[in-house]
């Protein structure tokens, strides 16, 4: 098992040191000044001269990314701005503050919103995707089918307005969406989240509810399932014991790959409920054309990811033994 995740924790860094490789070159050889787009209006020659200085922007190419990867790990001053500790993004000109310190601020709410969003939908999606199966041919299956299809057709930025009137305004059943910091009011927290994140598993634990349908019933008519009915076995246990287990190594596949489908659809579901997250700022970053703010969003969020799936490839490995062996 250890093998197995030096491996994949090798792989992750290589595509990690590639990914900030393409996104530093991407950005710094537009056809654009950098320096001209971080100056605020009005901006002086003088100021524009240091803004320049400040972002090394009068050196080589090579040079400019050295400093990047170096300042990543060991920081790197700015010139008048000052020393920019580890892991250094840059500075935002926009916002005056380090790119770091806006991702710390903001990041605690896509964090909360994605991983809430993903226990809504394993849980319901799961839930009644093995309900469907267990119930497979009567009403309760087309009820949760039915379901399933209604969701994969909705979008969170038509249903978001539509939840948030209809929970929040009209019957109050649910607090006002908002981002409260865990650690001050975790209840708060709970609820303010509570319908953003439902809103946002809507999509995903659609189509998770019929792929755990699909691939329960592809498990019961497996040869060892049969084998262990055969043997007298009960129905339960049977289910719980070897259908589920084999069902969930693929679900635990699909669910990486969906971590990366979170991270991108917090952005819409952050606009739609106005919470300040990570994909909040990467607009604003984008609409104020402020390149180090975008650039440090960006690679944060890529390296977020490659860790979320990392982890998600440990789960894997320890439900299923024949992927370490791969």
């Amino acid at each position: 098992m250890l093998r197995f995740l030096i491996r994949r924790a090798l792989g992750a860094i290589v595509i990690m040191f590639l990914l900030i490789c393409l996104t530093f070159f991407a950005f710094h050889t537009m056809p654009v000044d950098a320096a001209q787009l971080n100056c605020p209006k009005g901006c002086s020659p003088q100021l524009l001269a240091q803004i320049r200085q400040n972002m090394h922007l009068d050196r080589p190419i090579t040079t400019q990314f050295w400093d990047y990867i170096s300042g990543l790990f060991v920081g790197q001053d700015m010139g008048s701005i000052g020393k920019c500790a580890a892991p250094c993004f840059g500075y935002s000109y926009n916002t005056q503050q380090f790119v770091w310190s806006r991702i710390v601020s903001n990041y605690p709410a896509t964090f909360v919103l994605a991983i809430g969003a993903a226990a809504c939908f394993l849980v319901i999606g799961v839930g009644l995707g093995m309900l469907s199966a267990w119930k497979q041919g009567t009403i309760i299956d087309r009820i949760a089918s039915s379901i399933s299809l209604i969701g994969q057709s909705t979008q969170i930025y038509f249903i978001g307005p539509l939840a948030m009137t209809l929970f929040v305004y009209n019957l109050g059943w649910l607090n006002r969406p908002q981002y409260i910091p865990i650690t001050q009011d975790p209840w708060g927290c709970f609820m303010g989240m509570l319908l953003p994140c439902l809103v946002m598993s809507v999509i995903f634990w659609s189509n998770y509810t019929r792929q755990v349908r699909s691939l329960m019933l592809e498990q019961l008519s497996e040869d060892h399932i049969r084998a262990a009915r055969a043997k007298g076995m009960s129905s339960s246990y049977v289910w719980w014991r070897y259908a589920l287990r084999g069902a969930m190594a693929p679900i635990i596949t699909i669910f990486g790959i969906d971590l990366g489908v979170v991270f991108s659809g917090a952005i819409i579901t952050e606009f739609t409920f106005n919470i300040q997250g990570l994909g909040f700022l990467a607009v604003k970053s984008v609409t104020s054309a402020d390149i180090n703010l975008e650039l440090g969003v960006l690679i944060f969020s890529s390296i977020s990811i490659l860790v979320f799936n990392i982890i998600v490839d440990a789960v894997y490995g320890l439900l299923d033994p024949r992927v370490r062996l791969g």
